[in-house]
């Protein structure tokens, strides 16, 4: 062996080193897993998906299709009527269904109008100002909701049933209180803790600096809620408007404790009136295709409006999961 080869290289017969072969590495390929078992993940979750969708709408389905069915073919439960019926013309002759309609927009739509605006107001002091007490006073804001409305019923009651009293004592002032519809919107004028909630969390994502720059340019208070909180905080405040239109327009306690002309009533009163005037537990005969008939004129138009508003829901969701 030369005085140069390395020690651990042997010597073969002619006296050069051998190299000592290495075996090849067999790999072999399997087939991935992690894609097929994803696709498989999502055709389970939307078949579950899927079904329980079907849950959750099949009574929809089923009270339109039975607004359209016979007296006697309402409970066949098939989705497609034998016999076709245009119920709707009975519920429009027998109760002034089209009154409480327009009772329920016009209520609903000032009533959430009033308690987006105000709840806008008092969460942008909330999210702007800074003064001493801030936390506190809106700790007592949020208590307010732990209040169930039954604990503040008796004495609100007794509140606008003294103000009935004084104003028709007075004959220069207009009647406010039972059995008119103020009480179903004047409480809004004072916002919501909720409504407030929602919005102040939604600007306390605003840049303060938005708000100093134009505090700079001149700006008063006034037009730094009108013109720029207000128009960023769109989506929360879309949310706030809708939500309250859908819980005005389904409330029956109210209308029900504060109303009793007729002319007065709310969609969901007239369709307790209904109820009670053309079902078997109110002295009716069992009328039932009029009731179901007047329970769709009731779901539908929410159906609608939240299929026109829907994207504010989608945006304002987002928009809060990206401030984390």
């Amino acid at each position: 062996m030369s005085a140069g080869a390395p020690d651990n290289f042997a010597p073969g017969a002619s006296g050069a080193a051998t190299v000592p072969r290495i075996p090849p590495i067999v790999i072999t390929e399997e087939p991935p897993r992690g894609p097929r078992l994803g696709r498989l993940k999502n055709v389970v979750f939307l078949a579950l998906l899927t079904f329980l969708s079907i849950i959750a709408i099949y009574p929809l389905v089923w009270l339109i299709s039975a607004s359209f069915k016979p007296q006697q073919d309402i409970y066949d439960n098939k989705l497609i009527p034998q016999i076709w019926a245009w119920n709707y013309d009975d519920v429009f002759d027998r109760a002034p269904v089209l009154t409480w309609m327009w009772n329920s927009v016009w209520l609903s739509f000032l009533a959430a109008a009033c308690v987006t605006i105000t709840s806008a107001a008092v969460a942008f002091a909330f999210a702007y100002f800074r003064f001493p007490g801030r936390g506190l006073l809106f700790g007592l804001i949020l208590a307010t909701m732990m209040l169930p409305g039954a604990v503040t019923m008796i004495p609100v009651y007794l509140i606008w049933n003294e103000i009935g009293k004084f104003t028709m004592e007075h004959a220069w002032m207009p009647h406010i209180g039972v059995n008119t519809q103020y009480p179903l919107w004047v409480p809004n004028l004072f916002g919501s803790a909720f409504y407030i909630f929602l919005i102040r969390q939604f600007m306390l994502g605003i840049p303060r600096e938005l708000f100093e720059a134009a505090r700079i340019d001149g700006d008063n208070y006034f037009t730094l809620f009108w013109r720029m909180a207000v128009p960023l905080t769109k989506p929360a405040l879309m949310v706030a408007f809708i939500f309250e239109i859908q819980a005005k327009w389904f409330d029956l306690m109210t209308p029900l404790i504060y109303l009793r002309d007729e002319a007065l009533f709310t969609m969901p009163l007239g369709l307790k009136t209904i109820l009670d005037s053309f079902g078997l537990g109110g002295g009716g005969e069992g009328e039932f295709h009029i009731i179901i008939a007047a329970t769709v004129l009731t779901v539908i138009p929410m159906i609608i409006l939240f299929a026109i508003f829907q994207r504010y829901f989608i945006e304002g969701a987002v928009t809060q999961g990206r401030k984390g």
